[in-house]
């Protein structure tokens, strides 16, 4: 790569601008947090919304949809005259998308600098300097993990809710992702690094916490201990001034008794759960390479419920997997049946490149995937709006959200989650409410993918929460807490590195 395809370095000891555009899971946005502390633990700062662009645009990248690639691409193509036009304007390129093409990027459009992988999103500030002192790119794709993420700096979305990564990785070989490739075998944090974060987190006003893994519930796997996952839920549930704990994704292999006992007898973990089915059919999740099948599945539900009656279970399924035979798909509308789930997110397969499913025989047809995906909506859409009609004469503490209700400032309502994570529209109380504060309301009208509570409300609490909101939008952006890990400071020299904090969780 030669100079005259990058701009030309400028001087930076001014403040520089990023702004990181994220696609894909959660994990993905749990690291958009980490490389927004990062990229400000090295003297950068927010672009402003609206204004003429950033000095580094930073692209974490998914690789499980299909065409992930050609949208990449895409929008690159989009900031290439921007760049020329921008003098040391930089962009990064990271996520799975990035650990798996590597090289290719940069061949395609040599304009990008930086491209990082999964596994050492903390080199990030390092890369992009080494790029404009080299005017080359910088491409660094590590094979396995660094350093675990919560070691990095973090600048958190928001002031009262919080991801937590509990592990890394995943450890199955679902013939239809790609994922574990990329993100390497399942590596777990131990519980004490897990739990101090979550009380320091609490202590600056955090009240709901999610748990986060690409396979949560297996945690303990790495560590050798089977209930490490249930006991981690009751751990939390002892932290004072923790209202709420959530958890993402676990999986049906790994869901255990011992967890769903956790759950009904530990009060702040929240009566929620996704449990991803991607099939009905037993041929199908053989062929997926799924470890269970729809009686475990259905087993799951009902366990879960007899346990939990008002928990709202939320699910994953994919349509037209190849060889799925209308029979098949009759199985698993036959499974969206009898699990009643609040809410589906449904995908029509896609081939993704590297993955066993890409090379199956029988690809079905676009035409035929589009109908069943079509019916299966429809089928999701009826069920979710009953077990919503089911919540009208409930009164629900809602805690309060910011940026939920897109619609709000139009109707004079607000917006916020119900235990169960339903999405609630409420009437805007006469006194002052703030994200993180909790609202008790009546449900009057339910929607297939909202509540409505349209009554006055029964009660407002004012919480610390909501006080970690006020502060942080009242003060001017600082620089975020975290651990110190001998990243330069932009156009100055590194300084010495610092010890990692904890007794180190990788």
């Amino acid at each position: 790569m030669t100079s005259s395809d990058r701009s030309p370095a400028v001087d930076v000891q001014q403040s520089k601008t990023y702004e990181i555009r994220t696609y894909g899971c959660q994990m993905n946005v749990h690291d958009s947090e980490r490389l927004s502390g990062l990229l400000e633990e090295a003297g950068y700062v927010p672009a402003p919304k609206g204004g003429e662009g950033a000095d580094v645009v930073v692209f974490n990248t998914c690789a499980v949809r299909e065409n992930a690639d050609n949208r990449l691409y895409g929008n690159l193509g989009q900031l290439a005259p921007k760049k020329a036009a921008r003098p040391g304007m930089q962009i990064a390129v990271g996520g799975c998308l990035a650990q798996k093409d590597r090289d290719t990027i940069v061949k395609k459009a040599p304009w990008v600098d930086v491209v990082f992988g999964t596994h050492n999103i903390g080199k990030l500030p390092v890369l992009l300097e080494r790029a404009r002192i080299q005017e080359e790119a910088q491409v660094e794709i590590a094979e396995s993990l660094e350093a675990f993420p919560s070691t990095l700096p973090t600048r958190r979305e928001s002031a009262y809710a919080a991801w937590v990564s509990i592990s890394v990785g995943c450890n199955n070989t679902c013939t239809f992702c790609i994922v574990p490739a990329l993100r390497g075998k399942e590596k777990d944090r131990r519980p004490g690094d897990i739990l101090a974060e979550v009380e320091a987190l609490v202590a600056e006003g955090v009240s709901e916490i999610t748990l986060l893994g690409q396979n949560v519930n297996a945690y303990g796997s790495d560590i050798g201990d089977r209930e490490a996952f249930s006991k981690l839920l009751r751990a939390c549930g002892k932290i004072d001034g923790l209202e709420r704990v959530r958890f993402t994704s676990p999986h049906p292999r790994d869901f255990t008794d011992d967890v769903i006992a956790a759950m009904a007898e530990t009060p702040n973990v929240m009566p929620q759960l996704h449990m991803p089915l991607q099939s009905g059919s037993d041929r199908i999740l053989k062929a997926m390479r799924r470890s269970y099948r729809q009686e475990r599945f259905l087993g799951i539900i009902e366990k879960v419920r007899a346990a939990m009656p008002d928990a709202a279970i939320s699910t994953d399924i994919i349509v037209g997997f190849p060889g799925e035979t209308e029979e098949d798909f009759e199985q698993t509308l036959h499974t969206v049946r009898e699990s009643r789930f609040a809410q589906a997110f449904t995908f029509q397969y896609s081939k993704r490149p590297g993955t066993p499913a890409a090379d199956m025989d029988d690809q079905i047809p676009k035409a035929v995937v589009q109908e069943r995906y079509e019916r299966l909506v429809a089928l999701q859409e009826e069920i979710s709006w009953e077990e919503n009609k089911k919540q009208v004469g409930r009164t629900l503490e809602v805690l309060v959200a910011e940026g939920e209700g897109r619609k709000d400032d139009a109707t004079q309502r607000l917006s916020g989650r119900a235990p169960d994570n339903r999405l609630v529209h409420f009437t805007r109380p006469e006194e002052p409410v703030r994200p993180g504060d909790v609202v008790t309301v009546e449900v009057t009208y339910a929607a297939p993918h909202h509540l409505l509570a349209e009554g006055p409300a029964k009660e407002v609490r004012r919480t610390r929460a909501g006080d970690a909101w006020q502060k942080r939008n009242a003060a001017p952006a600082q620089q975020p807490k975290g651990v110190l890990l001998g990243l330069p400071t932009i156009g100055a020299p590194a300084p010495s590195p610092a010890p990692a904090a904890g007794c180190g969780c990788d």
